[in-house]
């Protein structure tokens, strides 16, 4: 790990953020930018969409980050040699030297731009990064099989920050920067433009680096990568640092470029909405609400104000039921008391205690009873399709998020999603290359 950037400081109990040879495409080898780019791992979930993404390109970050074959032994040795390949024959290639990258993304009336860079995953970074929700050991497992046989990071983890607007801070490098034509640019196909550029200058790394030393950082997305960045550190102890020390975050400062919070929803994939409806009459108030999806997520918004508020689809038909009013006393019997009262009413805590644990019987880490969708309309055809209940949820607000966090208290897994994520495929980080 190239230590040239670092601030020259001690007692940093902040953000150290290095400079790292980002390992990026090489535009002549492949039809086009966008066609090589991929949503996070996590958003990929339905098989249609990952062919989709194979497809695209033969090249195809997906191919590293999902490869398809018949155990996991299997599939990570076939993304090594994918990456290992890409690497010889000059698909993928490091940039010459060290840098951290700033990188931007547009769309519609939607600006952000942040900063990646090689997070020092030290003890201290453990209470400066800040996870607020839980994770699946199964999911880690996943994860850490696929960096350890790549040897590499293969997409940023999403953190924001409260940044102070310093004349000589971050935020004045990011602006100075995007004024240069950038390293890259290109638009992916949910229409969001994505241009990069490097920083190598030692004044502007030291800026950035000094101003992030004073902050802590709030996991937006990436908490089972993080876990992983974690573990694996543990497993290639070194008396000097290392490059499994480090791993690839994109820090946006949320005081100037704010993000957009959204809800995960829920597919119960062995529960049929009939019995749904059944086993939860008289712990909740019922109430049949009318398509087309737009006007219902309204009504589950409007219901939201007054307290947990859930949507239930499925079944033939373009209609919606809505929960709401959930029984007091059901309530206090089945949500834990020693949590602050924030968590407690937390629709995802309700959800999971009372009517996953509860009224429906149904375990939280079973991939073949619940799956985690981002996308609502796919959420619904997929519970509608296959017999299923969907439970759309309503999004947390970010600054309870972060409240939350900053008490040490993590949410009910997959309780947000923040975006918009980076594009997975723009800038890479291998631990050979460091």
């Amino acid at each position: 790990m190239n230590t040239a950037g670092r601030t020259a400081q001690t007692g940093n109990h902040g953000l150290d953020l290095m400079p790292f040879r980002g390992v990026r495409y090489v535009p002549e080898r492949v039809g086009s930018l966008a066609a090589v780019t991929s949503p996070p791992y996590d958003v990929v979930v339905r098989p249609d969409g990952l062919l989709h993404l194979e497809s695209a390109d033969p090249f195809n970050i997906v191919r590293l980050i999902l490869p398809q074959a018949t155990d996991p032994a299997a599939r990570n040795a076939q993304a090594a040699a994918t990456l290992r390949h890409w690497l010889t024959e000059g698909v993928l290639a490091p940039d010459p030297e060290p840098a951290l990258y700033i990188y931007e993304q547009r769309g519609g009336d939607m600006l952000q731009r942040g900063v990646i860079g090689a997070l020092h995953l030290s003890e201290a970074a453990e209470g400066v990064v800040l996870p607020h929700e839980g994770v699946m050991p199964h999911v880690v497992e996943d994860r850490a099989g696929v960096m350890r046989a790549t040897e590499a990071n293969l997409e940023p983890l999403l953190l924001t920050y409260r940044g102070n607007g310093g004349p000589t801070g971050a935020s004045a490098v990011i602006e100075r920067t995007v004024r240069r034509p950038p390293l890259l640019a290109t638009t992916t196909e949910d229409g969001y433009d994505h241009r990069l550029w490097a920083v190598t200058d030692p004044a502007d790394l030291g800026h950035i680096q000094a101003d992030l030393a004073s902050h802590q950082a709030l996991i937006a997305d990436g908490h089972h990568r993080w876990a992983t960045y974690l573990r694996l550190r543990t497993e290639h102890p070194a008396a000097a640092s290392s490059p499994w020390d480090y791993g690839l975050v994109l820090l946006v400062d949320t005081a100037r470029y704010p993000l957009r919070v959204r809800a995960i929803h829920r597919l119960l994939n062995r529960l049929p909405l009939d019995e749904a409806l059944a086993a939860v009459a008289g712990s909740f108030r019922v109430r049949e609400v009318e398509g087309p999806l737009p006007h219902a997520l309204a009504s589950l918004a409007h219901a939201s104000e007054d307290g947990n508020a859930f949507l239930l689809a499925g079944g033939t038909t373009d209609t919606y039921h809505l929960l709401d009013r959930p029984d007091p006393a059901l309530l206090a019997r089945t949500i834990r008391t020693d949590r602050p009262e924030a968590w407690r009413t937390l629709d995802a805590t309700v959800l999971h205690a009372t009517l996953l644990g509860h009224v429906w019987g149904i375990p939280e880490d079973s991939p073949a009873d619940i799956a985690y969708i981002h996308d609502t309309e796919a959420t619904v055809e997929k519970a509608r399709r296959d017999g299923g209940t969907a439970v759309l949820m309503h999004p947390v607000r970010e600054d309870v998020v972060r409240e939350l966090a900053q008490q040490g208290v993590t949410m009910p897994r997959k309780s947000t999603s923040f975006g918009p994520k980076p594009a997975t495929g723009l800038v890479l980080r291998t631990l050979t290359d460091d």
